[in-house]
């Protein structure tokens, strides 16, 4: 069963606008090794559809909206990311897609670990085989 882990960031803004601090092992729980971003993307298309066997994120949509899907083999469950100040969790073994990217739409993933081939499962009959 899929829980839901959003995390609701606090805005430390002022009258002059928005500020969100993300901390290490505080309001991100792990440590930080990589950050990227994904943007530009093109009307109808979808990215992600793979797994990850270790890795643990954090993926803040700081602009614009976008639709994630979680799977864990059992279930899936679907995250309307649209405000920078609330994160998605992502961790264990989870399939994950996005969808719906609105024309703006700029997400931030914060990852636990450096990019690492090895640690995919871009096959969802294998990503199923993985999660019994």
């Amino acid at each position: 069963m899929l829980s839901k882990s959003l995390i609701k960031f606090d805005n430390l803004g002022d009258k002059r606008g928005s500020l969100i601090s993300l901390e290490q092992n505080n309001n991100i729980p792990f440590n930080i090794k990589r950050i990227y971003y994904i943007f530009d993307t093109k009307e109808g298309e979808a990215r992600g559809f793979h797994a990850h066997k270790n890795l643990e994120q954090v993926a803040v949509c700081v602009k614009g909206s976008v639709t994630f899907i979680l799977d864990d083999g059992n279930s899936k469950e679907e995250f309307q990311l649209s405000s920078p100040d609330v994160g998605l969790y992502i961790s264990g073994l989870k399939w994950r897609e996005m969808h719906n990217f609105s024309d703006d739409c700029v997400v931030m993933v914060i990852a636990s670990e450096l990019y690492d081939e090895s640690d995919y499962i871009r096959d969802y009959d294998e990503f199923l085989r993985c999660a019994k």
